[in-house]
């Protein structure tokens, strides 16, 4: 098994932390905000991207170890970026028909709007 070069796996290193540490966020993110709209936010936004930065660090330690473009990484990268934003926007329309309200003193009832 041959070593891959100091600079990719510094890339790859970065990619991976950077994403623990998105994930991390948005998990806090959806214990500790406050309201339905809020804790949205953080499993759509903060973890889109942790997932996302692991996905992009495996996809390229695998094109640089075997030398062939990893598609399947690239796929599924791909299908998070596309669904993760279409899934928010269901469940916030979901709560919005249902009425689901906002913690007192942040903006109002988003139907109010």
């Amino acid at each position: 098994m041959e070593q891959l070069p100091f600079i990719a796996e510094l890339i790859i290193s970065i990619l991976l932390v950077a994403g623990g540490f998105f994930s991390l966020v948005g998990a806090f993110g959806l214990v500790r905000l406050p309201d339905f709209y809020a804790r949205l936010h953080g499993p759509t936004k903060a973890t889109t991207l942790g997932v996302g930065s692991v996905v992009v660090a495996s996809m390229a330690y695998f094109t640089l170890h075997t030398g062939e473009l990893a598609i399947t990484e690239l796929l599924v990268t791909v299908f998070l970026f596309m669904t993760a934003p279409v899934s928010a926007n269901f469940l916030a329309k979901a709560a919005m028909h249902r009425k689901v309200s906002c913690m007192e003193g942040t903006r109002g009832e988003p139907w109010d709007q």
